[in-house]
């Protein structure tokens, strides 16, 4: 373990990350659903409500319905046609890392982000061979969250539970 709070030693530092979700504001969503109750939903909507331009990729639901109503890619390259694409956020199985690792290199993407539970260290030596930066096995909206105070007991900004003190009146 690299540091207090860390799992692995396979994504970037806590500043690293800070720096990135800072940066950049332009995010490929790899496997975003259109199934509301799905995590990749609940993470592309708070992005989105966040401030970050949402594309969503995915190869099975292109041209038939928009996610987040914005159209639907069915892949990288695809996306990359119209829009300059900073992160690509992976919510697939990790067997298919690499090749979507090799699709972020290939439309000039800066970072690759393996959300919670996506490891692949082939798709990780991929991207940083070409200059990307990595993160993996994190959540793009519980660290955006985290770092700028939306995370609440069960991972959402519900304006209800909090656990702030509460601040003085002037």
């Amino acid at each position: 373990m690299s540091a207090v709070g860390e799992r692995n030693a396979f994504g970037l530092g806590v500043a690293d990350r800070f720096r990135i979700l800072t940066t950049y504001r332009t995010i490929a969503m790899v496997g975003l659903s259109s199934n509301y109750f799905n995590a990749s939903s609940f993470a592309g909507i708070y992005l989105d409500a966040n401030g970050y331009d949402i594309i969503p990729v995915n190869p099975a639901q292109a041209g038939k319905v928009e996610i987040l109503g914005r159209r639907v890619y069915r892949d990288l390259a695809e996306a990359a046609e119209q829009h300059v694409i900073e992160i690509v956020d992976v919510f697939r199985p990790s067997q298919e890392a690499p090749a979507i690792a090799r699709q972020a290199v290939e439309i000039g993407a800066k970072v690759l982000w393996l959300q919670l539970g996506v490891v692949s260290e082939e798709a990780a030596h991929i991207a940083r061979a070409a200059g990307l930066e990595v993160v993996m096995d994190r959540c793009c909206k519980i660290e955006h969250a985290r770092f700028f105070g939306g995370l609440r007991t069960i991972g959402l900004n519900t304006g209800i539970v909090t656990s702030r003190l509460a601040m003085k009146q002037p």
